[in-house]
């Protein structure tokens, strides 16, 4: 072999080492934009799990209160019910 066929082998040899390179690069940049995204998405699902559970909190403080005050009517009404008898 001479010099220029050494030279042929180095250049392809670059070439295929350039394109393995900017394909390893495209994958991480892809795999990183999907991880981010991925992120994202749990972030607001997270802050929509945090506003469902405020929101089931609210209904069930709710609930206790109309529940409290349908036992005090009807103590209220028991008693005047035994006072009528």
């Amino acid at each position: 072999m001479n010099g220029e066929d050494w030279a042929g082998v180095v250049g392809a040899g670059g070439v295929f080492l350039l394109l393995i390179v900017v394909v390893w690069q495209l994958a991480a940049t892809w795999r990183a934009r999907m991880l981010a995204a991925r992120e994202e998405q749990y972030k607001q699902m997270a802050l929509k799990y945090q506003q469902l559970l405020e929101d089931n909190m609210e209904i069930q403080r709710r609930s206790m209160e109309d529940l409290t005050q349908a036992r005090i009517s009807l103590a209220s009404m028991e008693k005047m019910m035994r006072e009528i008898e």
